[in-house]
């Protein structure tokens, strides 16, 4: 079945569209997925359209490969957004609310590692919400091999981490 982006032009309005969504810079592979909500568009004319988008300055690319939007890029995208078929934006938009999903998930939940003198490690693990901090807790861990594994699960599942602790902290019989 044909899709219903028909030229290079329209997938420059979609790129634009899409870049206007997300809540942060995003690599090459992000607007990629995020792009191919349609069956017309091929990799290589997405490709030759991001760069042209970055080589007229709709688009940034930073040295750690991200792409943001310009201001010019926001005002075009505002002018041509209506030239894009309704299934497109709509395809788009519930793509679009699941990737921001993921980018607030990111910045909510944190893990980090550092070696210590000592040859143990500190596992960080940070929990936020949009009001700030809900848990920044630090622990010491016997080798990287735990620590990677505390910080995965941690990451898989932070609320129940909380919850746990919390409850943990307020029982009174032990």
């Amino acid at each position: 079945m044909p899709g219903f982006i028909q030229d290079k032009l329209e997938i420059k309005f979609l790129i634009l569209y899409i870049a206007a969504r997300v809540e942060e810079p995003v690599p090459f592979d992000a607007i990629l997925d995020l792009t191919l909500c349609d069956d017309a568009i091929d990799y290589f004319d997405f490709s030759d359209c991001l760069a042209d988008l970055v080589r007229t300055e709709h688009l940034t690319l930073d040295q750690n490969g991200l792409y943001a939007l310009t201001e010019k890029g926001r005002r075009n995208s505002v002018i041509c957004e209506s030239s894009l078929p309704y299934s497109i934006r709509r395809r788009c938009d519930k793509n679009l609310e699941e990737w921001n999903r993921k980018l607030r998930r990111q910045r909510q939940v944190k893990s980090s590692i550092e070696p210590r003198p000592n040859g143990t490690y500190t596992l960080r693990l940070q929990l936020t919400d949009d009001k700030g901090s809900v848990m920044d807790l630090k622990l010491m861990m016997v080798d990287r091999a735990q620590a990677k594994t505390a910080a995965k699960r941690f990451q898989e599942s932070p609320e129940t981490f909380y919850s746990q602790i919390i409850r943990l902290l307020l029982a009174e019989n032990q």
